[in-house]
């Protein structure tokens, strides 16, 4: 049975961060607002959590995981940004984008795209989210909350917990977050290709 964490979304209560990063370190899987709507997420080496998220969401080994990070200096840390890349992702960060770059020997390579060996990273504008990664000390593994049979990812905390209970340990709701996806841009031949436009503006990218 999930736990309910009812999280203000502009100050978000300390000990109810704690106790969701306690779950996290307890390799539980949870589901969490972000700035480009809910999404599914565990601790990196949690080889059990990936597998709930496959599962959940019905992935095959095709799907790229994101790697929601709290800052730049840490996204530097699990992919490789050459110049021209550093200036564009930096001017979009943070915000609503998920960029797929080349991994580094940081990522576990069972969350590494099977053929091109890239993974995807954003720096999520949420104050919910960033107090989470603060407290974690390292990127969160994430997938949108985007369940096989619907169309459109879910939005609301109290649906997600009546949704998920049993196959989730905890759902945070900080009342309304993005209804829309993440832009995702893949930047692994060195040039920008929009693999999915969403909530981040694709011109800079066009």
């Amino acid at each position: 049975m999930a736990r309910y964490f009812d999280v203000h979304p502009e100050n978000p209560q300390r000990r109810a961060i704690g106790q969701v990063v306690d779950i996290l370190r307890e390799d539980g899987l949870i589901a969490y607002p972000t700035d480009s709507c809910f999404a599914l997420g565990c601790q990196l080496g949690n080889r059990q959590g990936i597998d709930r998220i496959r599962s959940i969401r019905k992935l095959d080994d095709r799907h790229h995981f994101t790697l929601v990070c709290q800052d730049f200096a840490q996204l530097g840390q699990f992919v490789h940004v050459d110049n021209a890349v550093f200036r564009a992702v930096k001017a979009s960060t943070p915000g609503s984008y998920t960029f797929i770059l080349p991994a580094t020997k940081e990522v576990p390579r069972r969350l590494l795209h099977a053929k091109k060996k890239t993974v995807g990273v954003r720096i999520p504008d949420h104050v919910v989210t960033q107090a989470l990664l603060g407290e974690l000390g390292e990127p969160l593994l994430s997938s949108t909350l985007l369940l096989p049979d619907q169309e459109e990812p879910m939005t609301q905390g109290w649906d997600i917990k009546e949704h998920l209970e049993h196959v989730v340990d905890a759902v945070i709701d900080s009342g309304d977050c993005g209804v829309e996806p993440t832009t995702v841009i893949d930047f692994s031949s060195g040039e920008p290709e929009i693999v999915r436009r969403g909530a981040g503006d694709t011109a800079r990218f066009e």
